[in-house]
């Protein structure tokens, strides 16, 4: 084995960066040397088609027993090699972690061993052994063959530092997983966590549909789209940003219980926690109402946290997080009044909220100008100015303003509030859901005062969507609705301080040069 310092083997001290630029170029050399001395030979890794994995290492850890002394193929990394002679002791790295291999030249004969010893870190192996337990007690495979599965070109970064820079962990993903075992065990979280919403869904009579990602109309949220267009069409299209419309049509068509989990596209800021292509279920119920979504959504969360962690409990940058129901409710104007901003049940109309607007120095929350704000945006930025941060567990943030929630029922006896939440969960939003507003007439009034809104330049405000208020014509039942961002819930399932944490790939402006 090649005592490759920059892949991994020793710690190396600090060098700037032409040192290292150097260093990199030198072992990119040596390790492409290797290959085409091993194609000359006839024994190119990459012609290599398959290999027969029988086990991954968990497995092999786990079910010791009734594995010792049987046969097994498996496959991996290298990660590191310790060299004692005729005989050498090399981790093996797959998708559950590491096993020890232990290979000797007895065993291998001595050019096939030698060939071993000058593999590198990073290269891709195949072993077919058997199981057993060294000395030391330590469970491992004895290697009756050794083959070389693929090439590591480029060095793995050297242990000591790891692959620690962020800006480089999200941009080489690849990387990043193999460094960092932690990386990889958030995303087979995430995988539980999604394999769990679907199952509590699935069990409880909600069909998974799919619907357009493509519309000529981007509806169903505030929010800026991302514009393209159709050739062949020769048409403006939007990237859904929501998929709620679509999904309405089906509890018109009969469905009864409809979701879809998929991306949406929202042409906004990026930070740590949006980014523009995210992960979110909607679903929808016939017959119900948001206090049925409140029940659904708390519920939901605490079986998906179980899944994926064991417990209800989770910590979640230094603080515990309590998932299991039932999760605390509170009105909006509760909350304002309870974390030190004013009554609003006492504001009455929009020329009293405005002013008392100024004295609270609304101007950073509210969205549009002072002038053409009404009470309920003046409440709404009242909320996320003294409130929302202070949201720590779960809660159901209840009783939303009309003005805000064009798509909402409005709540018996109150015409200025609807029967809308959102859920909130360490200052941050993770659910949003509605009694949903299945009168056409009033829909299409709402919809043309959103108009209105964009016409006074909020590019957030609802687009028109004459075709769903069709489909209200045709008559949709009393439902309950619920959007779930998964990447929230993912984070705090996986204690991520970023919602880079918990995407494959997020979205990154390209390097330059």
């Amino acid at each position: 084995m090649t005592n490759d310092k920059a892949s991994g083997d020793e710690a190396i001290p600090e060098q700037d960066e032409a040192a290292q630029a150097r260093a990199l170029s030198e072992q990119q050399r040596i390790r492409r040397e290797k290959l085409a001395k091993l194609q000359a030979e006839g024994r190119d890794p990459f012609a290599v088609v398959k290999f027969d994995q029988t086990h991954h290492s968990a497995q092999i850890k786990a079910e010791f027993e009734r594995l010792e002394n049987a046969p097994v193929s498996v496959a991996g990394r290298i990660m590191s090699f310790r060299d004692i002679g005729k005989a050498s002791f090399v981790d093996l790295q797959d998708r559950d972690g590491r096993v020890q291999i232990y290979v000797n030249a007895d065993e291998l004969g001595a050019e096939d061993y030698a060939r071993v010893k000058t593999y590198d870190m990073g290269d891709l192996v195949g072993i077919e052994g058997f199981v057993f337990k060294t000395r030391r007690g330590e469970i491992s495979v004895h290697a009756k063959k050794v083959s070389l599965l693929a090439k590591a070109l480029e060095p793995l970064p050297e242990k000591f530092h790891g692959l620690k820079d962020p800006e480089l962990r999200y941009r080489r993903r690849y990387l990043d997983l193999v460094m960092n075992s932690q990386v990889m065990d958030t995303f087979k979280k995430r995988t539980a966590i999604i394999r769990a919403v679907r199952e509590y869904l699935d069990e409880r009579g909600y069909l998974e549909v799919e619907t357009p990602v493509l519309s000529t109309i981007a509806s169903g949220a505030a929010a800026r789209p991302f514009v393209t267009k159709s050739n062949a069409l020769n048409l403006q299209l939007f990237l859904r940003i929501a998929t709620e419309l679509y999904l309405k049509r089906c509890i018109v068509g009969g469905m009864e219980r409809v979701y879809e989990m998929g991306k949406d596209f929202r042409n906004e800021g990026i930070d740590i926690r949006h980014n523009p292509e995210f992960t979110m279920i909607e679903l929808y119920q016939a017959f119900a109402d948001y206090n049925d979504m409140m029940e659904l959504c708390e519920n939901l969360v605490a079986f998906a946290a179980v899944k994926a962690t064991g417990s209800t409990k989770v910590n979640y940058q230094g603080t515990e997080i309590e998932f299991a129901a039932p999760w605390r409710r509170l009105t909006m104007i509760d909350a304002v009044r309870t974390n030190g901003g004013p009554d609003f049940s006492t504001v009455r109309g929009d020329e009293e909220a405005r002013e008392l607007a100024k004295s609270l120095g609304l101007g950073e929350e509210l969205k549009k100008k002072l002038s053409d704000c009404s009470r309920g945006d003046i409440l709404n930025a009242a909320f996320e100015k003294f409130a929302e941060k202070n949201l720590v567990q779960p809660t159901f943030i209840i009783d939303y303003p009309t003005e805000i929630s064009p798509l909402t029922k409005q709540k018996p006896g109150d015409p200025t509030m609807t029967e809308r939440f959102e859920a909130f969960v360490y200052g941050r939003e993770v659910a949003n859901a509605y009694s949903e507003l299945n009168d056409p007439i009033i829909q299409l009034d709402r919809f043309q005062q959103q108009l209105r809104e964009r016409e006074l330049g909020d590019d957030e405000a609802y687009m028109l969507d004459e075709d769903f208020v069709s489909s209200l014509e045709v008559g949709m039942p009393p439902t309950g609705g619920m959007g779930i961002g998964i990447d929230r819930i993912v984070m705090f399932l996986t204690d991520a301080y970023s919602i880079r944490d918990v995407i494959l790939f997020p979205t990154m402006k390209p390097q330059e040069g």
